[in-house]
C-alpha cells in the first residue's frame, strides 16, 4: 500500500530533510551519538542536543505540535508524522520532556505566573527537563510511589528516591511526582512539582547499563525545599494531571523509521562484505523478514496517525503500534548479531570491528519495557481491542 501526502506535507518533508542535512554532523558521527552515549563529556552531550533543539526552535519546529496560543506551531497530525519520521530516520536528538510532558500540563493546569515563566523557556530549548516518576518499588504500578512532599510554610520538603531517570545528569529541571497525603488512597495523594535539579539535597547517581552507556540515573532527595509556587495543579490530584494527553501525534512512527535505517545499514554491510552471507546464508531471510515487518509496522503507525487526523482517539491501535515496534527493534538488532557472528561482540575501537552492533543489541532490550511494557500493551489489546475479560 502506498500513501500519498498532500503537496504541502510532502514539501515539508523535503524541507525537513534539507534542514537535517545542513544542521546535523555526518552520519558516521551521528551513529556514535544518540541519547545514550558517544560523547566524551556530559557537557558535549548537552551542547550537542540543546544546540540542535535551539535550531529547531528558531524554525518554530520544536513545539510544532503545541497550540499556537502557547508559542507552538499548531501543526496537523500528518505534518507531525512526517517530522517525527524524518528525525527518527536520521537519529536526530529531538527527545524533549519539557515539550512532551511539562508544557502540556502547564497549559491545562498551570497558573498564569507558571505559564509566563516556564513555557517560553521550554519552546526555546533553554532548559533540559527530566521526569521524576519511577521508584524502586513503583514502576509499572506508578501510583505506589513513596517519595514524600511535606508542607512547611511556603515550601514543600521532599524526601525519597527516583530511579530510571532519563537524562537526570543533564537536566536543569525535574518534573516530579511526590506523595503529599500518605493516608489517602494511592491514586489520590500525589502532587506534581517543578523541581530545580540544582537544589540543595538533590543527588544524581549514574546507572550504567549493560552496553556500558549512561542514559539513566537514580535521584535522591534529602530535605529538598521546593516553593509552593512550583506546585502544578491541585494538591493530591497529581495522578490525574500526570495522565494529561494533548492531541499530539503518537503513532510510534519513530520506531519504524529508525528501524528502516538500521535494516538498510545491515543490508549494505552484507553487500559490502559478502563473506558474511556466505558464512550464514539464512541471514538473507532474516533481513527479508525484518523488511516485511517494517512495512507492517509502518501501516500500524500510519493507522494511528490517520485516526488522529480524523479526530478519533486511538486506544488499542496505539498499543499495537508500540508493542510491534519495540519487539521488532529487538529482532532487527538480533539479526545484526547473526550477520556478524562472533565479530558482533566487538565494540567501537576494537581491531577488526566493522559495525557497533553489540551496543545496539544490548540497548534494544529495554524497548519492550520503557513507555509501557509489551505485557501491558497486550493486555490493552486483549481487553479494549478484543473485548476479552480482565484477569
Amino acid at each position: 500500500m502506498q500513501f500519498k501526502y498532500d503537496e504541502d506535507v510532502e514539501a515539508f518533508r523535503q524541507e525537513v530533510r534539507q534542514f537535517i542535512k545542513d544542521e546535523l554532523p555526518p552520519e558516521e558521527i551521528r551513529l556514535q551519538r544518540g541519547y545514550e552515549g558517544g560523547f566524551d563529556t556530559y557537557e558535549e552531550e548537552y551542547d550537542y542536543t540543546m544546540g540542535f533543539q535551539k535550531k529547531l526552535a528558531a524554525k518554530d519546529w520544536l513545539a510544532m505540535a503545541w497550540p499556537k496560543e502557547y508559542g507552538g506551531g499548531g501543526a496537523s497530525h500528518m505534518r507531525q508524522l512526517v517530522y517525527n519520521e524524518e528525525m527518527a530516520y536520521h537519529s536526530a536528538p529531538v527527545g524533549n520532556m519539557g515539550i512532551a510532558w511539562v508544557g502540556p500540563s502547564l497549559m491545562l493546569y498551570g497558573t498564569d505566573e507558571q505559564k509566563e515563566k516556564f513555557i517560553p523557556r521550554i519552546t526555546q530549548a533553554d532548559d533540559w527537563w527530566c521526569t521524576l516518576y519511577s521508584e524502586p518499588g513503583a514502576g509499572s504500578d506508578l501510583a505506589s510511589l513513596q517519595t514524600r512532599a511535606t508542607r512547611d510554610g511556603d515550601d514543600y520538603v521532599i524526601n525519597g528516591q527516583k530511579i530510571w531517570t532519563s537524562g537526570g545528569h543533564l537536566a536543569d529541571w525535574g518534573w516530579l511526582a511526590a506523595r503529599t497525603d500518605p493516608d489517602a488512597p494511592k491514586h489520590k495523594g500525589i502532587t506534581m512539582f517543578m523541581l530545580d535539579m540544582k537544589s540543595p539535597g538533590v543527588t544524581v547517581r549514574p546507572l550504567i547499563n549493560m552496553s556500558d552507556r549512561h542514559g539513566f540515573n537514580e535521584v535522591f532527595f534529602e530535605d529538598v525545599r521546593v516553593p509552593a509556587s512550583q506546585v502544578v495543579g491541585e494538591e493530591n490530584r497529581g495522578w490525574y494531571h500526570m495522565a494529561v494527553a494533548l492531541d499530539f501525534e503518537r503513532s510510534g512512527i519513530g520506531a519504524y523509521a529508525g528501524g528502516r535505517r538500521n535494516v538498510e545499514r545491515l543490508a549494505k554491510l552484507a553487500k559490502d562484505n559478502p563473506q558474511l552471507i556466505e558464512r550464514r546464508p539464512s541471514v538473507k531471510h532474516e533481513l527479508a523478514d525484518r523488511s516485511v515487518e517494517l512495512e507492517v509496522g509502518t501501516l500500524l503507525a500510519y493507522r494511528v496517525a490517520t485516526m488522529q487526523a480524523k479526530g478519533l482517539v486511538p486506544n488499542h491501535e496505539a498499543s499495537a503500534a508500540k508493542m510491534f515496534g519495540s519487539e521488532m527493534g529487538q529482532r532487527i538488532q538480533l539479526t545484526g548479531m547473526h550477520l556478524l557472528g562472533t565479530a558482533g561482540q566487538l565494540r567501537n575501537g576494537s581491531h577488526g570491528q566493522i559495525a557497533d552492533i553489540a551496543t545496539n543489541y544490548l540497548s534494544s532490550v529495554s524497548g519492550t519495557i520503557a513507555a509501557g511494557t509489551s505485557e501491558i500493551q497486550r493486555g490493552i489489546i486483549a481487553t479494549r481491542g478484543l473485548g476479552l475479560p480482565r484477569g
